[in-house]
C-alpha cells in the first residue's frame, strides 16, 4: 500500500489539530494545580550546575523583587562571577559567606566544624525569620555529608519553616532524609566534563 504524501497544508493542519489537543489535555491538568507554597528544593549528583541552577532561580526571584538570602558553605572563600553580580542588587539579596573552602584546603577539621555551623546557625535565622522568599544554602549537602552540622537539625527547621519560604540547597551526596523530605529534586549527572582532559577551572564556567 502506497503511503500518502501529505501537502504542506494538510501537515500544517494536522499538526495544529495535535497540539489543540495536547494545549486541551495540559489546561486541564493545570487546571487542577491551586496550590501554592514554599518548596523545599534540591540540587545534588556528581555533575555540574547544581549552584549554577540555584543562582539562576535568585536572580528569578529578584526580577520579581523578592528578597533573597544566599548563605554559602565550603565554598565561599572562594571569588565568584555571581556574587559580584549580586553586589548590584544588595536591595534585594544579602549573601552571608560563612566557607573558607573545601575541607582538603583548608585541612582543619575543626575550623571547617566551626565555620559550617556558623553558617547553619545563619541559616536558620534566614530561614525562620520569614524576611526572605527564598533562602540558598549552597553546598550544604557537602557540610552535612562530612558531618559538620546535625542532620536532625536541619530537618527540623525546614519542616518548620514558615508556609511560603523557598529553601534551595545544593551539594552533592544530598541525604537521604532530606531528599525524602524535599518537594522538588534534580539530580545532576555528569556525562562529560573538560577537567578530565586536563581544561582548568574557568571564569564564567565554574566561578
Amino acid at each position: 500500500m502506497t503511503k500518502k504524501i501529505l501537502t504542506e497544508a494538510e501537515k500544517t493542519a494536522r499538526h495544529n489539530m495535535k497540539m489543540a489537543k495536547k494545549k486541551a489535555v495540559r489546561d486541564k491538568m493545570i487546571a487542577t494545580k491551586t496550590e501554592e507554597k514554599g518548596l523545599i528544593i534540591v540540587h545534588t549528583g556528581k555533575g555540574k550546575g547544581k549552584s549554577t541552577a540555584a543562582f539562576g532561580m535568585v536572580f528569578r526571584a529578584i526580577g520579581h523583587k523578592q528578597k533573597v538570602a544566599v548563605v554559602q558553605f565550603i565554598k565561599g572563600a572562594w571569588e565568584t562571577g555571581e556574587r559580584d553580580v549580586l553586589a548590584a542588587f544588595s536591595d534585594y539579596v544579602d549573601v552571608f559567606v560563612e566557607g573558607e573552602g573545601f575541607t582538603w584546603e583548608t585541612q582543619d577539621r575543626d575550623r571547617d566544624i566551626a565555620a559550617a555551623q556558623k553558617g547553619w546557625e545563619r541559616a536558620k535565622k534566614c530561614i525562620l525569620s520569614g524576611d526572605y522568599k527564598m533562602v540558598l544554602l549552597d553546598e550544604l549537602n557537602i557540610a552535612l555529608r562530612y558531618d559538620y552540622i546535625d542532620l536532625a537539625d536541619v530537618l527540623l527547621t525546614l519542616e518548620n519553616k514558615p508556609e511560603d519560604v523557598h529553601v534551595v540547597v545544593t551539594g552533592r551526596n544530598a541525604k537521604d532524609a532530606l531528599i525524602e523530605i524535599a518537594d522538588l529534586v534534580t539530580e545532576m549527572t555528569q556525562i562529560k566534563h573538560p577537567f578530565r582532559s586536563g581544561v582548568k577551572a574557568q571564569a564564567c564556567i565554574e566561578f
